[in-house]
């Protein structure tokens, strides 16, 4: 097959991973899963895989294609977003620094501060929407600076090349937490970033039945071959049969992620103007702080909306309770809309607003889902 590079995001989501090296007929046009956890060893062993730890050629089409989309030289898949998340932080040195976002999942949050203490980790936080903040926010010893934009669950908008920008004047590694926009709605690594991390579950799996995470990399050398002898050393790769269905989902990313953008846009309106409803955080409305800054590093504002309820918490919900299609569940980026009262699932020491529901708009009709919003803001509050 020709160099996927050339080809348009469309068409290398669906062509990227296949392997069309003879035009043979009876070959398949879907490459078949490979559940063999060893392979037979040739006199160059380096060049093949041995153990499916270590390789595994479903696994190696995978991150062939996620690193092609995020426009990066390699990728590392793993288990989880949280595996991911986990080799990037053990790739760093004892005694380090890192400085993360204030708005930030309270997942990575926990890692971060709780787990990673006993590797002796030091870490901040900072509004990484305001840069005169971050580099006041920055030590000796800081290593790496941590972005998640969108931020979860407020929305808040990291200007990725300014804070790159800023990574390098202090030589700094910047990693940046793309899986709410997904490689379709944003490229971190083109405005400067050294690492991009995905919670393959979400909009890249897409349909809420896989679990998995990736690291893509701007360059294989530094830090990656670190997180690639984690990756191959610790084990938390997820299966040949879940990155088989990984590459069926991506092949639909580009067009599904259309939808969510389109759907949600038409939702954050909607919600806006309701007058149940007192604050709608999504970088799409015109209003929101950093919209010109999310206009300017993303070619679509996502799927994922928060609001506050004009409500107590229990109010609230009773709100998230009382929808009739859209599935009360922690989670997002799949094909069906799930919310969720936010703070429910953060539980204590979460800063989220006590009335703050958290929207992931699928791809039903707009107008359905904005018909159950509507509903159930008027069971509870008619």
């Amino acid at each position: 097959m020709s160099d996927a590079t050339q080809f348009n995001f469309e068409t290398i989501a669906i062509h990227g991973e296949v392997r069309q090296d003879t035009k043979k007929g009876g070959e398949p046009v879907v490459y078949p899963r490979v559940d063999s956890t060893i392979f037979r060893m040739s006199e160059d062993q380096e060049a093949t895989p041995v153990y499916t730890r270590h390789a595994n050629p479903n696994r190696s089409q995978l991150e062939s294609i996620l690193a092609t989309l995020e426009q990066g030289e390699t990728c590392a898949a793993f288990s989880s977003g949280m595996a991911a998340s986990t080799a990037i932080l053990q790739a760093l040195n004892p005694g380090d620094h890192l400085l993360i976002p204030n708005d930030l999942y309270h997942g990575v949050r926990k890692l971060a501060v709780e787990i990673m203490a006993s590797w002796n980790l030091e870490v901040s936080s900072v509004d990484m929407t305001k840069i005169e903040e971050v580099e006041k926010a920055l030590r000796p010893n800081t290593k790496m600076v941590w972005a998640e934009t969108p931020s979860n669950p407020m929305l808040e908008i990291t200007d990725i090349k300014k804070v790159a920008d800023l990574c390098k004047k202090h030589n700094l590694l910047l990693t940046v937490d793309n899986t709410w926009p997904s490689p379709v709605n944003m490229q971190p690594l083109k405005w400067g970033a050294d690492l991009v991390m995905h919670s393959t579950s979400k909009y890249i799996g897409g349909h809420s039945d896989l679990l998995g995470g990736a690291v893509i990399a701007k360059s294989g050398q530094g830090i990656f071959e670190k997180i690639r002898d984690i990756q191959q050393s610790t084990g938390a790769v997820p299966s040949p049969g879940d990155c088989w269905l990984m590459l069926r989902s991506i092949r639909t990313l580009p067009w599904r992620m259309r939808g969510h953008n389109e759907n949600a846009g038409k939702v954050a309106e909607f919600l806006t103007g309701h007058p149940r409803i007192s604050e709608v955080y999504y970088p799409g409305l015109p209003d929101h702080p950093d919209h010109t800054t999310a206009k300017k590093q993303m070619a679509g504002f996502g799927g994922m909306i928060s609001f506050l309820v004009t409500g107590s918490r229990e109010e609230t919900n009773r709100v998230f309770l009382a929808s009739g299609l859209i599935c009360p569940a922690t989670s997002l980026g799949g094909v069906e809309s799930l919310w969720e009262h936010r703070i429910r699932s953060e539980g204590p020491g979460s800063k989220t607003p006590d009335n703050l529901i958290r929207l992931s708009v699928g791809l039903e009709h707009s107008g359905d889902i904005i018909s159950d919003i509507d509903q159930a803001l008027y069971t509870v509050f008619q």
